[in-house]
């Protein structure tokens, strides 16, 4: 694992949503960008499968050239990009998370921003059977100094967000037939049956995942009213987890080039 989980800083818990406040250290920080985060802002293992593919087509020099050309990554992540890859990474190393398939994968243009909830999966419950259940989760990335940020409330804030998660069950339906259209002959599918039986049993049965990632002074206030908020009239079989992440002071802003030094200077490829 190379996402530490951090130093717990504040609970800010409301039943049945958890609400939890965790600082990293420039160590810490430094050491997630070149291992899990590198792997997942540049999709190493969608590339690899990409390469595998090709690889079998090529019958000329030419042909390779052009090979390294499309998997070559040129696109500088943006910074909340790299706050999204930080969520992720920490759900999938201490949360039991998989997000299979990466929203890049379906832009057409690299430049673009994908639209939707931002994690979309499933979490190994441990359970006897039916081991998997959907996990979803939205990201923000925020460096305003005011608590809670401004990108928690609002029509596309975040508390909007997993309150239509947790509502919703057209919004729910509409991400498991998008996961479902990729589930097909992969390795995951058996994991995505899992998940798709239960969902179908009790629409109520998913993970939500809130995480703010932040770079200034650590305040409850952060989640504290958001918690209360969500845990009013949330379903009994959905849990629901907000998350506060403090990076060190002043980090967001050089997110992606850390990120991008990181990988050149060799970690990200391990």
């Amino acid at each position: 694992m190379t996402m530490a989980t951090g130093t717990e800083l504040y609970i800010a818990d409301v039943a049945p949503v958890t609400a939890r406040g965790a600082s990293y250290t420039d160590g810490e920080l430094a050491t997630a960008l070149s291992g899990s985060v590198s792997h997942i802002l540049w999709d190493d293992a969608g590339t690899l499968d990409l390469q595998a593919i090709l690889r079998s087509v090529i019958t000329t020099d030419f042909s390779d050239k052009s090979l390294k050309r499309i998997l070559a990554n040129s696109v500088t992540p943006e910074n909340w990009r790299v706050g999204e890859a930080l969520s992720e990474a920490f759900l999938v190393e201490h949360r039991a998370c998989e997000f299979p398939w990466p929203t890049g994968r379906d832009l057409k243009n690299p430049s673009a921003s994908p639209a939707g909830t931002d994690l979309v999966g499933f979490q190994n419950t441990g359970a006897v059977d039916d081991t998997h259940r959907f996990a979803f989760g939205e990201v923000k990335t925020s460096q305003q100094e005011a608590w809670p940020p401004s990108v928690m409330d609002g029509r596309h804030g975040l508390r909007k967000q997993l309150e239509e998660l947790r509502d919703s069950t057209v919004v729910k339906d509409s991400l498991v037939k998008y996961l479902g259209h990729h589930a097909n002959g992969t390795e995951w599918f058996q994991r995505y049956r899992s998940a798709a039986k239960r969902y179908l049993a009790n629409p109520g049965d998913v993970s939500l995942f809130g995480i703010l990632v932040r770079d200034v002074e650590p305040k409850r206030e952060d989640l504290a009213c958001r918690a209360s908020k969500l845990a009013e009239g949330c379903p009994t079989e959905t849990s629901i987890e907000l998350r506060a992440m403090y990076l060190p002071r002043k980090t967001i802003n050089s997110l992606a080039q850390r990120a991008i030094a990181e990988r050149e200077g060799g970690h990200g490829q391990n």
